[in-house]
């Protein structure tokens, strides 16, 4: 599979007007699902609302068009919302821009150095901790639109524990008005897929939303209370980069890169299994660096594969790039003609759309069943991950739950090393007669610096003449075991015992060949079975005259 294979220019040797027009349909229901949750999005990330809608067109197209998935629906994503408003409000919106733009190049070299498929060494265990980790912190950062509090002036909380302790010292603002707006929407949210699946809700409890607040004498906060909608189409600007600023944001670009990754391709994964496709990660990659750059070049946020919205583009009949692309034109046509019509979306509305957001997103099941089944290790990892992502950021828990899962895995991988003796009648059910002066020692497991302790010095007893190795049961060594190895021939050379391997695997005899082990205890001591290593040593023994097993009985 090449690196770069965009699937939309595929796609024409079988393409037809049935298509088009099932992609047409597709992206157009697509476009009305994203256009209040992009909305929302950018709003819980700090920026304008219009800003959400730059992303979902311009990164949408551009994914859609360079992309390695027929089905992927590209733009701003709760999982980067937290993070992108912890950027802004420090940062400010060009930061966020040079950001946005550093994490598009590393994803496009990313895909160009072929790390697609690295993707999938993140556990499991720390993708579905840190997406719950996000839903709960999307959820505390909307209790203040929902409550309607307000905060004093200079309070710009921006890590979760400063949220909650914001709203605890602000709780008397409270409005029980904007409360109740909010409680009508999330009610809404909830009944309203069993009323219909062909609307949207979100878009349902913006239109009711705008209508009862425009209409009825309600006291809330809208949009267009707080922020200026420009409805223009977007110029491109290049932010003001300098090596300074560069440097100080490459931790912040690099989780970006990080975070569109994982998600993009999961996106992937999940559309590949409902429409029976196979998509081409480096190219995905590739493509959302490239649609990351477009949407910071034209004042979007970070934006990456939509699950929900890809979802949704495949069970609307949308089975080609085109889905995507009508999408992103559709929300351009959005923007320019019924922007300012956003200025009137209460803002605890906006609140309960992205409570929603946060729990469709939470995998709450799946963090219950990791609990109730899983080891106490990934359990450690998963609670650990969450914690850390709540209460730092996603760059700690991240990190913290690779460093924690390598750990742990390092400990399980030395404790399932094992080297044990065979007596005269074998080991494990191998009936083998060993001869005397003769010892067998079977090494199980991966060979590496965790585990060298246990194969420093084998046991030689006063008798023992020959030593036979078997590695049957090692896959792979490091350096370490190696040097490991090289002390036991100096051991066994220095207590005059002869050395004999049986059964190397193929990279442990590689390692033996360029460290020059083989040359110096000789090619013909590493034998292919433990039966010819048993038929080598008993040679040996009658070459120097030592016992069998038969004369000494």
């Amino acid at each position: 599979m090449k690196t770069f294979q965009p699937k939309f220019f595929s796609i024409f040797k079988n393409y037809s007007k049935k298509k088009l027009v099932n992609d047409v349909v597709a992206g157009v229901i697509v476009a009305i699902i994203a256009l209040p949750l992009s909305i929302a999005l950018a709003i819980a990330s700090g920026v304008g609302p219009e800003r959400g809608l730059y992303t979902a067109i311009f990164a949408g197209f551009t994914i859609a068009l360079l992309g390695g998935s027929n089905v992927n629906i590209s733009g701003p994503t709760a999982a980067f919302a937290t993070m992108v408003a912890g950027i802004v409000a420090t940062e400010g919106i060009e930061g966020l821009a040079i950001a946005t733009v550093l994490a598009g190049i590393m994803l496009v070299l990313f895909g160009v150095f072929r790390l697609g498929s690295l993707i999938k060494y993140i556990p499991y265990t720390i993708t579905t901790g840190f997406t719950s980790g996000i839903a709960v912190t999307i959820v505390i950062g909307q209790l203040k639109d929902l409550f309607g509090i307000t905060y004093k002036a200079g309070t710009n909380p921006i890590e979760a524990p400063e949220k909650i302790a914001a709203l605890f010292e602000n709780i008397s603002t409270f409005n029980y008005q904007s409360f109740l707006v909010g409680a009508v929407a999330l009610a809404i949210l909830i009944a309203w897929p069993k009323i219909s699946k062909k609307i949207p809700g979100s878009l349902v409890v913006v239109l009711i939303g705008a209508l009862a607040v425009g209409l009825l004498p309600i006291g809330v906060n809208t949009i267009g209370d707080l922020y200026s909608i420009s409805s223009s189409f977007p110029t491109p600007s290049v932010p003001t980069v300098t090596m300074e600023k560069i440097i100080h944001l490459i931790p912040s670009a690099f989780t970006i890169a990080l975070l569109a990754s994982i998600e993009s391709l999961l996106s992937c994964v999940v559309s590949d299994g409902m429409i029976n496709d196979r998509h081409n990660s480096n190219t995905e990659l590739i493509a959302q660096g490239a649609g990351n750059i477009v949407s910071a070049l034209f004042g979007g946020i970070p934006a990456t594969g939509a699950i929900a919205r890809t979802a949704a583009n495949v069970k609307n009949g949308g089975r080609s790039p085109v889905s995507g692309m009508v999408h992103a034109v559709v929300l351009l046509l959005v923007l320019l003609v019924l922007m300012p019509y956003a200025s009137f979306i209460p803002m605890p509305v906006i609140a309960a759309i992205l409570i929603m957001v946060a729990y469709n997103m939470s995998e709450w099941r799946k963090f219950v069943k990791i609990c109730k089944s899983a080891p106490v290790s990934d359990i450690i990892i998963l609670v650990a991950t969450f914690v850390l992502t709540v209460v730092f950021d996603l760059v700690v828990a991240i990190a913290a739950g690779l460093i924690l899962t390598a750990f742990i895995f390092l400990k399980k991988s030395a404790d399932s090393s094992q080297v044990r003796e065979w007596d005269n009648t074998g080991y494990a059910g191998r009936k083998k007669e060993i001869p005397y002066g003769v010892v067998v020692y079977e090494i199980n497991g991966p060979m590496f610096f965790a585990t060298t302790d246990k194969y420093l010095n084998f046991p030689i007893h006063k008798d023992t003449r020959i030593m036979i190795v078997r590695m049957a049961g090692v896959p792979s060594m490091d350096s370490s075991a190696e040097s490991s190895i090289e002390n036991l021939c100096s051991f066994c050379k220095h207590h005059g015992v002869e050395l004999i391997f049986s059964h190397v695997n193929p990279q442990p005899m590689e390692l033996f060949r360029k460290y020059g082990i083989i040359d110096e205890i000789g090619k013909d001591r590493f034998c292919d079975n433990i039966d010819d290593a048993i038929e080598m040593a008993s040679t040996l023994l009658k070459m120097e005259e030592i016992p069998t097993v038969e004369e000494v009985k």
